[in-house]
């Protein structure tokens, strides 16, 4: 038998370490991790699942509209002429490769009732001025819009700014007011559906929504795509939800005229974030957020999405748990900053002891060692064959969400051309799960870097 080298020694060594009882704690935890992200995106897909259901069952009784609603009555003149005025405020910024598709989605909703769209800018030397007002030239005899230019901000972000300057714009009669990001692409019957929701339940502060992101091929969007879906689960509940996502918002507009609970104070008085500066309002004063199941939305990344883009995306969600506006809020998200760290860092720390055991395995196998002079276990490969089959479970309840929610989006948009799973590259995905550790450890550097920023 050849004797060890130097390199194998170590690396025999490594593996009998993760063999310790630690390091088993750790890659069992890593499967138990996996198994709950795949139980997390089952009940996802079940929520969704649900509503396309609903869906189908509804056009056998006869509805061909019910990717506007499921109860056909409700589409009768006599209601729809009793709808609330509802106001959708975009801000705006620069102007990407899908924006006009996605403004276009906005504007063309099917409604009933009375709808302005407010898009705002900065100023009209941003490239979004002049492309939305070209946009809005062309449907100017169908749509209530218009551009307004809001300078720049000085007190908060210039995307609050932006959206509170199309609040105080707004039609004095307006009940519910939707904010809406420059990415996201509406179902025509999406606006219907979260006022209806707000119409049955007066006590709904907030409605939103998530998006379904569509991979353009580059390592960034996969990337995203991987960082959304664990977020996912908690926008797919059918209802209550604790989580906001800044790109729909759907509020009541009287909230903003009589600032109630300091929404336009603390959004306007050093806001950075929109989203969590109004979930911790709403936590604070016990206010409802929910999150119906119509609500996901096809979010194409762009082409030229790269790996330094995805980077920088990264420090700014950092820097977004980083902000607060009371002490308790500072607590809580340093808690789930916390929490994600550690949850993500016990995902992938198995990944790398797998590969030590296999690597190990291989360097027995080829250089024909025997298992006496290795000194190794059997018990290092089991760990392996463990976490191979749990994250099997977790890639195909990944796979099946993704699947049920193309669907439902394709079903919710009929005259759209249709998504498909084939843009999806599944290898990519396996093997893009690695680079959840490279985003754990940015941000933790960059929260060392940043300290803690009071920014409302």
């Amino acid at each position: 038998m050849p004797a060890l080298d130097a390199f194998d020694s170590f690396l025999f060594s490594l593996s009998r370490a993760f063999c310790s009882s630690f390091a088993v704690f750790v890659q069992i935890q890593g499967c138990l991790i996996c198994l709950i992200l795949a139980f997390g995106w089952a009940c996802a897909a079940y929520v969704r699942n649900r509503q396309i259901k609903q869906m189908k069952d509804s056009m056998r009784h006869g509805n061909s509209f019910s990717f506007l609603c499921c109860d056909v009555n409700e589409l009768e003149h006599s209601n729809q002429v009793n709808l609330p005025r509802v106001s959708v405020v975009m801000p705006l910024k620069g102007f990407g490769e899908h924006n006009l598709h996605n403004w276009r989605s906005q504007i063309t909703s099917l409604y009933g009732g009375p709808l302005e769209f407010l898009f705002v800018v900065e100023s009209t030397e941003d490239p979004a001025y002049h492309a939305v007002s070209l946009l809005i030239s062309d449907f100017k005899d169908e749509v209530d819009a218009k551009v307004l230019v809001a300078g720049l901000s000085t007190t908060c972000s210039q995307k609050i700014h932006n959206q509170l300057v199309g609040v105080d714009k707004m039609h004095k009669d307006t009940k519910y007011v939707l904010f809406l990001d420059d990415d996201v692409r509406l179902h025509p019957g999406s606006i219907g559906a979260l006022t209806a929701e707000m119409e049955k339940n007066p006590d709904i502060f907030i409605q939103t929504g998530y998006p379904l992101d569509l991979p353009s091929g580059s390592l960034g969007s996969y990337c995203i795509y991987e960082y959304h879906m664990p977020c996912s689960m908690g926008f797919a509940t059918g209802g209550k939800t604790f989580f906001l996502w800044g790109g729909c918002m759907m509020m009541h507009a009287d909230d903003f005229r009589l600032d109630r609970y300091g929404v336009v104070s603390g959004l306007r008085d050093g806001g950075y974030s929109d989203d969590m500066t109004l979930a911790a309002i709403a936590g604070a004063h016990k206010r409802l957020i929910t999150s119906p199941p119509v609500a996901v939305f096809p979010h194409p990344l762009a082409s030229d999405l790269t790996f330094p883009r995805y980077w920088n995306y990264l420090r700014k969600q950092t820097f977004v748990l980083e902000s607060y506006t009371t002490k308790v809020n500072w607590i809580m998200n340093r808690a789930l900053f916390t929490t994600h760290c550690y949850l993500s860092w016990g995902f992938v720390a198995p990944y790398f002891m797998s590969m030590i055991h296999i690597t190990a395995a291989l360097r027995i196998y080829i250089k024909g060692y025997s298992l006496e002079e290795t000194a190794l276990t059997s018990g290092g490969l089991l760990l392996v064959c463990c976490l191979a089959t749990c994250t099997a479970i977790e890639l195909l309840s990944m796979w099946n969400l993704t699947r049920i929610e193309v669907q439902l989006c394709n079903m919710l948009s009929p005259e759209a051309p249709k998504l498909s799973l084939a843009s999806y590259n599944w290898s990519l995905v396996s093997a893009f799960k690695s680079l959840l550790s490279v985003k754990e450890l940015g941000k933790l550097h960059i929260s060392f870097c940043l300290g803690s920023s009071k920014v409302a």
